[in-house]
């Protein structure tokens, strides 16, 4: 079975903040789950970071608003321009603002605009930005860069293969799942290198371990990946 097979089969669950390996950026999630209305902040770093689960992780603890690459200019600037009089909105997010259409960096744009003339009053709404790149690095409109540096920054820097190892160690351990160093190591070189993929799979190891009463081993790990009849009708994932 094909890796892209076995992703579609046994999904990553949703991103949160209980689902966020901190590893070396501390700073950048607490600033992020603690962003309160009347802030602003821009989070950047490379593929595979994992700026838009933060984005969609902290997204999920508020009153929030979500704005990706497949939503139009028109609607970003729909928000930007509305009255929030009487709105329990609480957070605004934009992914991936580094691939953005020009109309829908204007309408960020005025959405900063908007963010700034709220701050300070009882309508105020927290701006959080993701970017694959620093402000100055990015090829946007000057003005649009500018505001992106208005308040907090953070670069988020992709987990190493021992945090995701100890990751998803201390993960299994929580689960009841004692799992040896072999196994990770098996599954850290043949497995997807998401994070939340890798939990996915702990879980389903998990449920096939208890359902063929047998130990956790490199060789039950390949087997439950290839019983294909127990990966789609017996993990209970939405």
């Amino acid at each position: 079975m094909s890796r892209q097979l076995l992703l579609e089969i046994i999904p990553a669950p949703g991103p949160t903040l209980n689902n966020t390996v901190v590893g070396s950026n501390t700073a950048a999630i607490e600033a992020a789950s603690g962003l309160a209305p009347g802030r602003a902040l821009y989070l950047w770093g490379p593929p595979g970071a994992g700026r838009s689960h933060v984005l969609r992780a902290i997204a999920a603890e508020k009153t929030s608003i979500f704005f990706d690459l497949a939503v139009s200019a028109t609607e970003i600037m729909a928000w930007a321009t509305r009255p929030l009089s009487g709105s329990d909105l609480k957070l605004v997010c934009v992914d991936d603002i580094q691939d953005m259409t020009p109309e829908q960096q204007a309408s960020v744009f005025a959405l900063y605009n908007h963010w700034r003339e709220l701050a300070s009053t009882e309508h105020a709404f927290a701006l959080a930005v993701t970017g694959d790149r620093a402000p100055m690095m990015l090829s946007l409109r000057e003005d649009l860069r500018t505001r992106l540096g208005w308040d907090l920054i953070f670069r988020l820097d992709p987990l190493s293969d021992q945090e995701k190892f100890e990751a998803i160690q201390t993960y299994a351990q929580r689960q009841g799942l004692p799992l040896s160093a072999e196994v990770l190591d098996w599954t850290l070189t043949h497995y997807s290198r998401d994070i939340r993929q890798l939990f996915a799979l702990v879980d389903a190891l998990d449920r096939y371990s208890l359902s063929k009463h047998r130990n956790v081993t490199v060789p039950l790990l390949r087997l439950m990946l290839a019983d294909r009849d127990f990966l789609q009708s017996s993990i209970p994932f939405a």
